[in-house]
């Protein structure tokens, strides 16, 4: 995690500087989203493997409808203590703004992981509060644009859980706190109409 370590000054930021950890073979492997209003709103998706969380960004968050491939494009792995982070990253420093525990739980693979992530194919399910039943992220190239990091895509497979509702819309709340990002962002002392504009207005 040292890339994750270097983007940081833990002397300002109340995020978890965190350590590689072992999983005990008998414990469930955890996943979360956290909605995060930086310069821009995105979602980020990581999986719990190997002792960090592999993290991915997903400008338009996860939908519940096969028909529609989501993006999602690789970031460096965050410390399995990130899976409890709620609050404020202060302006100026990386990924300034609010986050927002949108969803947690467990997730099984359903492929051997490590060739997955290598074939670029990770087939897996998610028990989460909102996210449920089977998935699959499919890497699309190793690099996107100008930079290095691997472009991907989330996809809901079909099955009882598949819906055409948007779930990010319908269901905005933190599974945290109950709060919207503005509610969080005012708890933490943040910028309260930044993070209000991510919260649905209807």
């Amino acid at each position: 995690m040292a890339k994750y370590r270097t983007k940081r000054d833990f002397k300002l930021t109340s995020e978890p500087k965190g350590v590689a950890r072992k999983n005990a073979s008998n414990e469930a492997l955890i996943f979360v989203v956290q909605k995060h209003q930086a310069s821009h709103l995105h979602y980020d998706f990581r999986l719990e493997w190997r002792g960090v969380l592999l993290s991915w960004a997903i400008p338009k968050g996860p939908s519940l409808d096969p028909s529609i491939k989501r993006l999602a494009m690789a970031v460096e792995d965050h410390p399995v203590e990130y899976a409890k982070f709620e609050g404020i990253i202060p302006e100026g420093q990386y990924g300034g703004g609010t986050v927002m525990v949108w969803d947690q739980g467990t997730w099984e693979p359903e492929v051997d992981i490590e060739s997955g992530l290598r074939d670029g194919e990770l087939k897996f399910s998610l028990h989460g509060k909102k996210l449920r039943g089977s998935w699959v992220l499919v890497r699309t190239k190793r690099g996107f644009g100008r930079t290095e990091r691997a472009s991907w895509l989330l996809i809901k497979h079909r099955d009882r859980y598949a819906s055409t509702s948007d779930v990010v819309i319908d269901k905005p709340r933190s599974v945290l706190s109950r709060r919207l990002m503005a509610g969080i962002a005012a708890a933490a002392g943040g910028n309260v109409e930044k993070a209000a504009e991510s919260d649905p207005h209807r």
